[in-house]
């Protein structure tokens, strides 16, 4: 059973929280606040009536008719205010009524065993109270969204800073150098996030020093197997004639172009490569070198264009391209030129999973490779030498009719070379592309 997962922003989850917490506590201080008032206006109420139950027990007393709403043993008087007044004590009482509006009844004794009562509705008490529960209810809505406008102010910074720090680390991933986390987020404030930024720039120095020292141990290792593999070759051409001595010579030589591509894929990686541009007609260079590479290749010229690219490293990755294909696919061999576009494809078992979600990754071999024998340095070398150009290399395979594209279910691979419309100002640089739909 899959699982469903909601992904919200930072800012929605402060947000939600603050107004969350601005509602219990309104809520909270609400309740409080209105049961207080009404205990406090019972009360105001009880002691006035009271007094003026009194008051008129005294003029009772003389003779003088009681006013209005003051009535001697009223038959609705409650029971148990009834009891205590019979008892000798004054008192008052509270009753609820079925509109809502309490009434508050006051008693006292008279000398001659009768009881003097009055009660009045609690009315007018009862809008104040209603006039402070609309008060406390504005206000409880002010404090909530007030508390929100702040939640998405404080969480907005907060998401920035993120959402910044994140695209300076996915620039560090791409194999930029010179980006630093921290330089991206700014601010004034230091948060936690000032700490994960330098994290992040501390494990992206040490990463990169890690590359560094690899990349020159590689370059030295291949520099200085360069001097005995060429004797090796010097020694296998005065071997006598024979089997062995071909196999000799046959591996000696892919030894040497082993360490001349582990070469190359260095000084790639050093970033220090620069194009040597030249104006070529794309079409007809394309058509003449992949002529001379792959005579068996199929070469379509859809558009031709001229572009300002470098000739020598854009033979390189056409050849590396035509050899994999060669290598890893079945024929036959198609090669598209449209515009500043160069399509490479063959109709093998496709690329492998992994090639195509990672990008080619050098000496990869295993079961999961196209024939199981990996790609080698080919591909790696054609996507060096197109960030050199200032160009983007992209891979993807070619869904059988009617089968859904999966490994082992593809019927081709198809390797796309973006040539820039302007010429690269530095190595690396890519042109900004639209892929078509």
């Amino acid at each position: 059973m899959r699982r469903v997962t909601l992904r919200t922003g930072i800012r929605w989850k402060i947000t939600l929280a603050i107004a969350c917490v601005g509602a219990l506590t309104a809520v909270a201080l609400s309740l409080v606040v209105h049961s207080a008032a009404r205990v406090s206006m019972l009360e105001s109420a009880r002691d006035t009536q009271l007094e003026r139950v009194q008051y008129f027990a005294r003029t009772a007393e003389t003779g003088r008719k009681p006013p209005m709403g003051v009535k001697l043993n009223d038959p609705d008087l409650p029971a148990e205010l009834r009891e205590k007044a019979r008892s000798g004590r004054r008192g008052t009482y509270v009753q609820e009524t079925r509109r809502g509006i309490p009434e508050v009844w006051a008693a006292v004794p008279l000398g001659n065993g009768q009881v003097l009562s009055l009660h009045l509705p609690f009315k007018e008490s009862v809008n104040m109270v209603r006039d402070l529960d609309r008060a406390l209810v504005v206000g409880s809505l002010a404090v909530v969204m007030g508390g929100s406008a702040l939640g998405v102010l404080i969480g907005g910074q907060i998401s920035s800073r993120l959402r910044k720090a994140a695209a300076a680390a996915q620039r560090v991933a791409h194999g930029d150098p010179d980006v630093r986390v921290r330089d991206a987020v700014g601010g004034v404030v230091r948060d936690e996030t000032d700490d994960l930024a330098r994290a992040v720039d501390a494990m992206a120095d040490a990463l990169q020093q890690r590359l560094e020292a690899e990349r020159r141990v590689t370059a030295d290792i291949a520099h200085e197997l360069r001097t005995p593999v060429t004797g090796l070759l010097t020694a296998a051409e005065l071997l006598p004639p024979g089997r062995p001595t071909e196999l000799v010579r046959d591996r000696a030589q892919a030894l040497r172009a082993l360490v001349e591509d582990v070469l190359e894929v260095a000084r790639l990686d050093s970033a220090s490569e620069r194009a040597e541009l030249q104006d070529v007609a794309l079409g007809e260079f394309v058509s003449r070198r992949a002529r001379a590479l792959m005579p068996e290749a199929t070469v379509r010229i859809v558009a031709d264009e001229i572009v300002s690219t470098d000739p020598r490293r854009l033979e390189r990755i056409l050849g590396n391209l035509l050899a994999n294909a060669s290598r890893y696919g079945q024929p036959p061999v198609q090669v598209d030129v449209e515009g500043r576009v160069v399509r490479v494809r063959d109709h093998g078992p496709g690329f492998p999973e992994a090639l195509l979600r990672e990008g080619p990754s050098r000496f990869r071999t295993g079961s999961t490779d196209r024939a199981g024998v990996g790609h080698g340095l080919g591909l790696t070398i054609a996507e060096g030498q197109a960030r050199v150009l200032g160009a983007r290399l992209t891979f993807r395979n070619v869904a059988a009719p009617g089968v859904a594209t999966r490994e082992g279910a593809a019927a081709g691979a198809v390797a796309v070379l973006w040539l820039p419309e302007h010429a690269p100002t530095a190595t690396g640089s890519f042109p900004t592309i639209t892929l078509p739909g």
